[in-house]
């Protein structure tokens, strides 16, 4: 704490006041890119122009995540990463984790005060504790190293450095979305959140309901039922684990890509057959290569459009709302900021590495995670998770401007 303290004072003293000037400029800019290029996106999905639908986003946003992010993971962490790389980067995925528990601690306190309405409470500490450690980090590190005068070394080796290490953390955020956040986000007793729709909850629902009219705990009952009497031990124990794992909400296509570029970059023979420039298979890296560099475009596009709908209706209140947005942008970085630096002070981190440092202090900065969003809306409270997904990222555009400018300036 003493050498944040210092940071913060001694910054606008150094050189006249260039060095603060300075950061100003490297962490705005980014931030700046990331505005204009989602206002565009919202310019072209208002009814002025009306070249981005809500069908033609939802298609775009259904590329990025199946081809064009997982392109971009695989060709940056593939080259990156090493299994000594691996050992060395131990502490990035379990500074996630800390960043979940961290965060959701925090939430905890904040909503047992401020009292959500029910059912919120569960709701309102993940939208508090759970952060994007994936699309937003992956933009402002490509916008930030697209600057000549970044202090993290040249275009190429920031944007990989940066690129590997958010990615290697990726495939526990997964685990973490669809095994905490997913039991965090269960329906109420009633069996839904919309507690004002008179034929709910649904006790008797038709035998030909479809899986959509029929609420997720009478499903699992419906299959526990069925299981009893119809399986034996060994596949009724192998279904259980696979639904309770969620693996196939976690196998998503970018954790997949994750997963392929550690095996594959590990391994030096694989390595050099697919990841190095001279070798046989390096078309294939080239051609993804040249797809990732489409997913930050068109993942900004995409989220600005998606502003156009404005933050809908929300049953969870503005005190919930703004304890929420204080609590996921004020208060959870300072407690990320802790934790990197003890595990600094500690020897957990690799020495002399800025990238490193800068991306964990990322992870705990940045606005509520999108994909929470989508567990949301799977388990029915889908609107809500919209509201405060877009009042936190307004609010982010400022907040993450001056966090970037003090960790420059505590690792500069």
């Amino acid at each position: 704490m003493e050498r944040v303290l210092s940071a913060v004072m001694e910054a606008p003293a150094a050189a006249g006041g260039e060095s603060l000037l300075g950061s100003i400029k490297i962490a705005v800019l980014p931030i700046a890119k990331v505005f204009t290029m989602c206002f565009l996106g919202f310019l072209m999905a208002s009814k002025y122009v009306n070249i981005l639908p809500a069908n033609g986003r939802k298609l775009l946003n259904g590329l990025v995540f199946s081809l064009l992010l997982p392109c971009l993971i695989f060709s940056q962490l593939g080259q990156a990463v090493t299994l000594q790389k691996m050992l060395e980067w131990w502490f990035i995925p379990v500074n996630v984790v800390l960043g979940a528990i961290s965060g959701s601690l925090i939430g905890f306190v904040i909503v047992t005060f401020v009292k959500p309405p029910y059912p919120y409470f569960k709701f309102s500490i993940i939208q508090i504790g759970i952060g994007n450690i994936g699309n937003v980090p992956l933009v402002l590190i490509a916008a930030l190293c697209r600057d000549t005068s970044n202090p993290f070394g040249d275009t190429e080796t920031c944007s990989t450095q940066g690129t590997a290490y958010i990615s290697f953390g990726q495939w526990v955020g997964a685990i973490i979305l669809y095994t905490y956040v997913f039991h965090m986000f269960a329906p109420p007793a009633e069996g839904t959140f919309d507690l004002e729709d008179v034929n709910l909850p649904l006790k008797n629902p038709p035998k030909d309901a479809s899986p959509e009219q029929v609420p997720l705990l009478m499903q699992e009952a419906a299959v526990t039922d069925s299981d009893n009497s119809e399986k034996g031990k060994i596949k009724k124990f192998l279904v259980l684990v696979y639904e309770k794992l969620k693996l196939k909400q976690i196998f998503q296509p970018p954790i997949i890509a994750s997963i392929l570029a550690m095996v594959l970059g590990a391994v030096p023979v694989l390595k050099r057959l697919i990841f190095t420039t001279d070798a046989p298979l390096y078309f294939f890296t080239d051609s993804c290569i040249i797809l990732g560099e489409a997913m930050i475009p068109c993942i900004l596009l995409a989220l600005g459009g998606n502003l156009v709908d404005g933050p809908g209706s929300s049953r969870i209140g503005l005190r919930t709302l703004v304890a929420i947005i204080i609590g996921r942008l004020c208060l959870v970085p300072p407690a990320g900021l802790g934790i990197v630096t003890l595990a600094d002070k500690l020897g957990f981190l690799p020495a002399n590495d800025k990238m490193f440092r800068f991306v964990l202090l990322l992870q705990h900065t940045m606005p509520t995670s999108v994909l929470s969003g989508a567990v949301a809306n799977l388990r029915g409270c889908g609107k809500e998770a919209a509201a405060v997904l877009f009042w936190v990222h307004i609010f982010a555009v400022f907040s993450m401007a001056g966090w970037i400018i003090l960790y420059l300036n505590i690792l500069f």
